[in-house]
């Protein structure tokens, strides 16, 4: 019986023990929270470590200037580059301070007594710590301040040792710039990585005596350079969720060019900026080229104008600004010949359907030039300002003072006729019927042939920069697909000397484009980009990546971002500072501004439910 049951309980071990095995062997083939998110390997070296592919390298802060200001650590913080900041801050017994700080005022005062003794000159630094060890010490008395150690530590990535090297020289540049002192924590790499990822140790322990107002100005989420107190909210600061509130107007000019690739958001960021602009006074004026304004226009109780050969709506080329100032009153002739010649070639030469290249001959230009003069001379409208009330000319009085002049000018009037009396006629060939009195205007061109949309652009242009020369007042032109300008080197240069001249009339010029190449590839479209202190780039093309790269100057790390941003993301330039944004919009904005088909289609099911009010 004893046997039997020595036997039952053998058998009964072995089966433990195998199960246990068993257990063993499958916990051994399960990934725990740990395996997921070590690294491959970790190789720790006297100045670096490798973690996986990646190269780091960690560095202590150890010297600071005796003054240091808010804001001096955003510099770090915002850098595009990868690497983790961490700070440690130990409290210190105020008593125990005040009982050292009494110790460190007696050996100061003891050592400049006894320089004076020895007559030794003054000593600058020793009477720099006496006064600040004895304000100190009243705002530890009375309690406005503590005490605290400080410790800062900075880990770097990167992806080889020349880039970590690279980044390295960058930080510590920015560091040097401010006095601010670092070294890399030789032979000490893994307590510095130990110290810098989340896990509150603290192994390194370099630190250094500060108080609450010092400690105070490294405050981490500081916006990188582009807050202000007055502006308007153009999204969110991606680098530290700081808000991008600016005003244009603050700049050495308020011109803006949007850069984007169909869909990534240009139209509704640039409305949204236009629509939160109208609550700062200013005007808005828009070239609608698609039709994507009207509803916006219509809610903020805007004039929408509709520009086509079949609408009532007229514009005259040829009226002159009624300028206020003496000395530009004296010009104002002079600068409208300029105007009209530029238009002219366009609408006889330069924007045909099949030849962009067309030009008007010197004999040409020169029998053009006195026509139009003798055009506005026929009307009693002469260089005097005090003519320049009288009614002025139409096109069709240029094209009757061509036809019955000498040289070339019948042949001109021939090919001036489809815009007074052929297809064209109308539109451009009669006394203005409009007027620039609202808040918002919106000009649609949507409707026109595409062989009179750039002719259309630049009279519309002409006629809002008349206007704008006539009352100064804060105003925004938003000219969208201004590719189509570029196109023609004479709209190019008109819009190029708008973009110049802007600053002076208190107005600013945004220019929208998704045709990277050709706008940047004319001289023009460079010249404009770099008279607009403002640039958004949104998401672009591969091959568009490299253009504004080169313009730029983006690092890689933004050039891949450049192609892959999401819509609402891009990088804002103000100046000589740049951000990643994201541009943000309440429900009601959204519903103003979308210009997503799905969203406006879902928009119109809902206003159609029953029981809902229009």
């Amino acid at each position: 019986m004893a046997k039997k049951k020595d036997a039952v309980d053998i058998a009964a071990e072995q089966r433990a023990r195998e199960q246990a095995e068993v257990e063993q062997a499958f916990l051994k083939g399960v990934n725990t929270l740990r395996d997921l998110i070590a690294p491959s390997s970790l190789e720790f070296h006297a100045d670096h470590f490798r973690l996986g592919t990646k190269y780091g390298r960690t560095l202590y802060i150890y010297g600071y200037p005796r003054q240091i200001y808010t804001g001096w650590l955003s510099s770090i913080i915002n850098m595009d580059e990868v690497l983790d900041v961490s700070m440690f801050l130990y409290p210190v017994d105020t008593q125990i301070v005040m009982q050292n700080l009494r110790k460190k005022v007696t050996q100061l005062e003891a050592s400049m007594s006894i320089n004076q003794e020895k007559g030794k000159t003054r000593d600058p630094g020793l009477e720099a710590a006496l006064q600040d060890a004895e304000e100190l010490r009243d705002e530890l008395q009375v309690g406005s301040e503590k005490f605290f150690r400080y410790g800062l530590y900075i880990t770097l990535y990167a992806n080889s040792m020349d880039d970590l090297t690279f980044v390295q020289n960058k930080v510590e540049t920015l560091f040097g710039q401010q006095l601010v002192f670092s070294k890399v924590a030789s032979s000490q790499q893994e307590q510095g990585l130990n110290s810098t990822v989340p896990q509150l140790m603290d192994q390194l322990q370099i630190r250094r005596n500060m108080n609450t107002g010092a400690i105070s100005t490294s405050f981490p989420f500081t916006s990188a350079d582009l807050t202000q107190e007055k502006g308007i909210l153009y999204g969110i600061n991606m680098h530290n969720n700081g808000l991008v509130i600016f005003d244009r107007f603050t700049l050495e000019n308020a011109n803006m060019v949007v850069f984007a690739k169909s869909g990534a958001g240009k139209s509704f960021t640039v409305k949204l900026e236009a629509v939160r602009s109208m609550m700062t006074g200013a005007d808005v004026l828009i070239i609608d080229p698609e039709n994507e304004y009207q509803r916006l226009s219509d809610a903020v109780g805007g004039s929408y104008i509709r520009l086509s050969l079949n609408s009532d709506v007229r514009i005259n080329p040829f009226d002159l600004p009624k300028v206020i100032d003496t000395d530009e009153a004296d010009d104002a002739l002079r600068a409208n010949l300029v105007t009209l010649h530029g238009l002219l070639r366009l609408m006889l030469g330069g924007a045909t359907a099949t030849n962009t290249n067309v030009t008007l001959s010197p004999e040409e230009e020169a029998d053009l030039d006195q026509a139009l003069i003798d055009t506005y001379a026929r009307l009693g409208i002469t260089s005097d300002p005090l003519t320049h009330n009288s009614m002025p000319p139409t096109m069709a009085d240029l094209y009757d003072t061509l036809l019955h002049m000498g040289g070339s000018g019948p042949k001109l009037a021939q090919r001036l006729r489809k815009y007074t009396s052929g297809t064209f006629a109308g539109i451009f060939s009669q006394q203005s019927n409009i007027e620039i009195n609202n808040a918002m205007v919106v000009f649609n061109i949507r409707d026109l042939e595409d062989e009179l949309r750039p002719v259309a652009m630049y009279i519309v242009l002409s006629h809002i920069w008349n206007i704008t020369r006539s009352q100064r007042k804060k105003r925004m032109l938003i000219v969208d697909e201004a590719w189509q300008l570029m196109k023609y080197e004479d709209s190019a240069n008109f819009l190029f000397s708008l973009a110049k001249r802007a600053r002076k009339y208190y107005l600013g010029i945004t220019t929208i484009t998704q045709d990277v190449e050709d706008f940047m590839g004319s001289k023009m479209g460079r010249a404009i980009v770099a008279n607009s202190s403002m640039q958004l780039l949104l998401k672009q093309s591969a091959s568009a990546v490299d253009v504004l790269s080169n313009v730029f100057k983006l690092t890689e790390e933004e050039m891949k971002r450049l192609s892959n941003f999401p819509v609402g993301q891009g990088l804002f330039f103000a100046g000589q500072n740049h951000v990643h944004i994201q541009v943000i919009a309440s429900q009601t904005e959204t519903q103003l501004v979308s210009t997503n088909p799905v969203e406006q289609l879902k928009q119109q099911q809902q206003q159609q439910q029953p029981g809902q009010t229009q």
